[in-house]
């Protein structure tokens, strides 16, 4: 299409210079403040058809609660080799203590993880069937979310452990899902105040722009988040989608803005440069895209932290949302994984 042919590709970038922001990755301290979700797969065998209704019948075969939204961009910190400090809140309730047991199993610190009477954990519960001895497909999603805000004594416990650990972290990453966590003013204030300049990240679903004062180094939204965020559609219009990223750059006072687009890669806009346009890595057939957005935030957060260009962070992040879409479920991307794939691709670029 005469649209895809104006795209700017942008330099290409060292692929042992991307192996060596890697091998950094484990010196760094990621400060992960957000929304903790707990994602439930219910997994089931088709048995029959219901007599009582045109519906399927599962036998219930296993239950799986992973972390999920912010729980799950901490747990891609922690499996790229980097120390994190997790600050938000979960319910007093079976999700909200398995998601503590997890990290802590982790052996990572769950002293910023607090606990919040009467209050629910955000919980995503997918039903997957499937005949025996096949995959399932997923066939139903049941969300459980917070009826009531978090208390203003859960708050000021919030801020008041973010501000102690952002003076020794490297990086803050903020993952806003809508439930209450992420407060764009709270987070403007304490960053006014920090003694040093502290490279802040952030993907929010609902309210990107809600964070245009809070002096952010980068956002990394995807193209549907983006639509809803200037209520319009892009698709294929590239003009649309340049548009976009520069009004939100701009307002925003960005260093620079990952926009995913699902099948057709990334697109990377900074300030003063020409946007260049990121192909996807691997196939383009997805097996599950389920918290790829939370993988690519913690790699382009660490990649950053870890003195990368944004074009390097970005193909970083690139590799990592292309390997992690391939796994079922909510998953992560291991450092050991994201070397491997660099290797390959250098094999292949010097065959």
């Amino acid at each position: 299409m005469k649209r895809a042919e104006k795209q700017h590709v942008g330099p290409s970038v060292d692929l042992l210079a991307l192996a060596d922001i890697v091998e950094r990755f484990s010196l760094k301290t990621i400060v992960v403040l957000g929304d903790f979700v707990a994602d439930a797969f219910q997994y089931g065998d088709i048995t029959r058809v219901s007599r009582e209704a045109p519906v399927l019948i599962l036998k219930h075969r296993e239950t799986q609660i992973v972390p999920g939204g912010g729980a799950n961009a901490a747990n891609n910190f922690a499996a790229l080799g980097a120390k994190v400090v997790s600050v938000t809140a979960v319910g007093d309730d079976e999700a909200g203590h398995r998601l503590r047991e997890f990290f802590r199993a982790q052996k990572q610190s769950v002293s910023g993880i607090h606990t919040a009477k009467s209050w629910t954990t955000p919980t995503k519960t997918r039903f997957l069937a499937g005949w025996a001895h096949k995959v399932g497909q997923q066939v139903l999603r049941v969300d459980y979310e917070p009826e009531r805000p978090l208390s203003n004594d859960i708050h000021r416990r919030i801020y008041a452990r973010l501000a102690a650990t952002l003076q020794k972290a490297d990086a803050l990453a903020i993952s806003d899902y809508g439930f209450g966590v992420a407060d764009p003013a709270e987070i403007a204030r304490l960053l006014s105040r920090s003694k040093r300049e502290l490279l802040t990240t952030v993907d929010s679903r609902y309210r990107l722009n809600a964070y245009h004062r809070a002096g952010l180094h980068s956002a990394t939204p995807n193209e549907g988040e983006m639509e809803a965020l200037h209520h319009t559609t892009i698709g294929k219009n590239l003009g649309e989608l340049e548009r976009c990223g520069r009004a939100t750059l701009s307002e925003m006072k960005l260093q620079s803005l990952v926009i995913t687009r699902g099948r057709d890669g990334m697109a990377l806009f900074q300030p003063g440069k020409e946007t260049s346009y990121i192909p996807i890595h691997g196939s383009d057939q997805p097996i599950d895209v389920t918290g790829a957005g939370d993988t690519v935030l913690a790699v382009y957060t660490l990649a950053l932290a870890s003195r990368a260009t944004p074009l390097e962070a970005a193909h970083l992040a690139n590799i990592a949302g292309g390997l992690v879409v391939m796994k079922r479920g909510t998953a992560t991307i291991s450092r050991a994984e994201l070397l491997e794939a660099i290797g390959s691709s250098a094999s292949e670029t010097n065959a």
